[in-house]
């Protein structure tokens, strides 16, 4: 009997110890999983229990807050001028997991950052004032871009190459935030914005790559006269006219036939997009020295944070001969986003350094005190200053005379490169209009890079150019910076 009990008596101890290792796991391992969980509805409840921080544009906050009325959410999410400024702010939802400067900063906006917190706050258990995001956006520069860009569907980005600072962040068709802050209301604007086919909440700008066409002529031209495979912009290349890409029968074709590309130079190259000279230089600088280049400047990089990750764009690996060809003007596998190219323009504006595009210059407290400052951001030398100064001459002739004449502007050195990127299988849809420029004021010591991209317009096939749709956004956008 006394055995039956002892047998009895380890097992219950056995089960109560099994017990409490399985609530420990609980309260300590799985705890924070489950208080992080979107479905606990506490962290909402927390989060909106009070006014959030702001985002702040020129000294003006774009965010705010408002009491609701009849939900345990006191507070939602308020928006000033939420279609100009939502590639910037995205939104912070009641309901959907907060996007964009929302999103990164939501601990600082709602006041659970640690950094935040007091003594007193610590002593009393209270969550601390919520801090701000102070954006480098310039909403002269914001404004214009989409303004602009009206109803067409297209990005841009425009960056000041002395700072880094990003100016412009415009996504085209926008979306106002206001429509999904409140749980209430906000699923019926979710399932109208994410069932739209010009997907409104992708952040073009920063988040979708696309064929960059003739504005990669850049990148070729830096390689080849970094490699020394020419020595000047205004030496003659090694271009037959028609060029037969390599290894097949198939001849490039310039956009105008016309035009004096055969043997061009790098800036005649330039100056009429010609396509044979970028791809036969591509082929005779190989697909290994034209990726180093193209990384350089920021391609392949899968860490690209402006804060907000920025998505790859893409110079290919492992190709043959004739792709590499294709490569040169920007086709085959190639992709970039807009911040990209205006990251290329800057780059070239600047002397042949880059500094690191960033988009906010300050975190504070909600007294002021800074808790990150990134005004002094880091730059790398992408070419030498000869480079950067030849190509900077060739866009300007490219500008003055040449694809790009819809982004002169009075007053102001601009240089430019157009590009128009086949779209389908076969070239089958409507191509991509692109522009990647930069400005510099003649009175002033005002700069700005800017890149432009029109994925969709009304105008007819035959219209479609980078000259015609993306370079007078890029000058509407240029003017702008430079009178701000």
């Amino acid at each position: 009997m006394n055995k039956t009990i002892r047998r009895a008596s380890v097992l219950t101890l056995l089960l109560v110890f099994a017990l409490l290792i399985r609530a420990t796991w609980v309260q300590f391992y799985e705890g924070e999983a489950l208080a992080d969980s979107k479905d606990n509805r506490r962290n909402a409840i927390e989060t909106y229990a009070g006014p959030l921080g702001n985002i702040v544009v020129a000294g003006r906050s774009v965010t705010g807050s408002a009491p609701t009325r009849d939900s345990d959410l006191a507070y939602k999410r308020t928006y000033d001028d939420g279609r100009l400024y939502a590639a910037v702010t995205g939104y912070a939802s009641q309901a959907y997991a907060p996007t964009q400067l929302e999103g990164i900063y939501q601990d600082v906006l709602n006041g659970t950052d640690p950094r935040l917190k007091t003594v007193m706050d610590t002593v009393t258990g209270t969550r601390a004032e919520p801090g701000n995001v102070v954006t480098t956006i310039d909403p002269d520069v914001q404004k214009a871009g989409l303004d602009a860009l009206g109803e067409t569907k297209g990005a841009a980005v425009a960056i000041d190459p002395q700072t880094g600072e990003i100016l412009s962040v415009v996504s085209t068709p926008s979306y106002d935030p206001a429509s999904l802050t409140d749980a209430n209301t906000a699923g019926e604007a979710w399932e109208k914005l994410t069932t739209d086919p010009d997907k409104p909440l992708t952040n073009r700008a920063l988040r979708q790559p696309l064929p960059p066409g003739s504005t990669f002529k850049l990148v070729v031209a830096a390689a080849a006269l970094e490699d020394g495979l020419y020595g000047s912009v205004d030496e003659k290349t090694d271009s037959p006219d028609p060029y037969t890409l390599p290894g097949t029968t198939t001849d490039l074709s310039n956009e105008n036939p016309s035009a004096p590309c055969e043997n061009a130079t790098i800036r005649t190259g330039l100056q009429y997009s010609c396509n044979n000279v970028f791809a036969k230089m591509a082929v005779d600088l190989g697909q290994d020295k034209l990726r180093a280049m193209a990384e350089k400047f920021g391609f392949n990089d899968e860490t690209q944070d402006v804060p907000v990750r920025a998505w790859t764009s893409v110079y290919p690996e492992d190709m043959d001969r004739s792709s590499t060809a294709l490569t040169g003007i920007g086709q085959f596998d190639v992709t970039a986003t807009p911040l990209q190219m205006a990251m290329v323009s800057a780059a070239l504006a600047g002397g042949g350094e880059l500094v690191s595009p960033h988009m906010v210059s300050q975190v504070t407290d909600g007294g002021g005190d800074v808790l990150e400052d990134h005004s002094d951001a880091d730059s790398e030398r992408i070419v030498s200053s000869a480079t950067a100064g030849q190509l900077q001459s060739a866009m300007r002739t490219v500008v003055d005379d040449g694809t790009g004449s819809n982004a002169q502007i009075a007053g102001a050195t601009v240089g430019g490169k157009t590009g128009t990127a086949q779209h389908g299988e076969n070239n089958s849809k409507t191509p991509y209009a692109w522009f990647t420029s930069y400005a510099k004021s003649d009175s002033s010591d005002k700069e700005v890079a800017v890149a432009v991209v029109v994925e969709q317009s009304d105008a007819a096939r035959s219209e479609v150019s980078g000259n015609g749709l993306a370079a007078p956004v890029a000058k509407a956008m240029m003017e702008a910076a430079l009178k701000s």
